[in-house]
């Protein structure tokens, strides 16, 4: 099992990465920001619209609730017409979700956590598998907006773990010079 502290640290990570993104995502115009591009989730705006609901779905399974597809129109794209929206409704759950993460302990991780997943089907994994889950899927996401940001003729900002990594060490040490 992960860690409880590398899980938290990868969260963090998660939206230090989200953030950069956003701040690349304040180049495009509306147009560009909707504009169908032909990935998973049409443009820019509908795959950061699924990366809430990923995060919003799994974190409302953890509190031990399992969204309905009707429950799921409170993060559908429509909700999010404009960059701003999506990074209200995005600094809302982290605060929700990192709120979560400081109040688990390690056992936790163990538990199971069942849930009915969108098919109705039960589900049941270890819990900290599913956190891992949510990290690793923002990810693989990430790295379409990196896409389509490039395609869109955008600069599209570097978001390896280990550049954050870089930027705590020189602000450690920049902070140790003072």
């Amino acid at each position: 099992m992960i860690p409880l502290d590398t899980l938290r640290d990868l969260f963090d990570y998660n939206y230090w990465a989200r953030d950069r993104q956003l701040g690349a995502c304040a180049a495009l115009n509306e147009e560009q920001f909707l504009r169908p591009m032909g990935n998973s989730f049409s443009s820019v705006r509908d795959t950061l619209a699924h990366l809430i609901f990923a995060e919003w779905v799994w974190l409302e399974r953890w509190l031990g609730r399992s969204p309905t597809p009707a429950d799921r129109q409170q993060v559908a794209p429509e909700k999010f017409p404009t960059l701003d929206s999506i990074r209200e409704r995005w600094s809302a759950l982290e605060g929700n979700m990192c709120s979560y993460l400081a109040r688990l302990d390690e056992r936790a991780l163990e538990r199971p956590l069942t849930y009915r997943n969108w098919r109705g089907e039960v589900c049941t994994y270890p819990l900290g598998e599913t956190i891992f889950h949510v990290v690793n899927h923002q990810t693989y996401h990430r790295g379409q907006v990196t896409t389509l940001l490039r395609q869109l003729g955008a600069e599209a900002p570097a978001v390896d773990y280990l550049v954050m990594k870089d930027e705590e060490i020189r602000a450690r040490a920049a902070g140790a010079k003072s």
